[in-house]
């Protein structure tokens, strides 16, 4: 069984793993081409995410809704992460 500590150091742990993966591809192929800027975008990204999580894991007693609002959490991360890589919405902001 994990302890709080550990729950803890894994959930922001899990966007520096994420963050490995474009800067791997970055370093050894030529088809993932990240800029510094796009590294902080998707880091504050992930951060946030991952410290609203550990939020509502402290703060909401009922598993249920701890579910829920986590699963808002990963949506709204997930559209804004595709917003900001191809623009579905066609915002301002949108990528390619």
């Amino acid at each position: 069984m994990m302890t709080q500590k550990q729950k803890t150091i894994a959930i922001y742990a899990f966007p520096l793993v994420l963050l490995n993966i474009p800067l791997v591809g970055n370093l050894f192929s030529k088809e993932v081409n990240w800029s510094p800027s796009d590294f902080l975008i998707a880091g504050v990204l992930l951060f946030t995410s991952a410290f609203l999580i550990n939020l509502v894991r402290n703060k909401i007693k009922k598993q249920s809704q701890k579910v829920m609002i986590c699963i808002f959490i990963l949506l709204a991360l997930a559209l804004i992460w595709i917003e900001l890589a191809v623009g579905i919405f066609g915002s301002p902001f949108a990528g390619s």
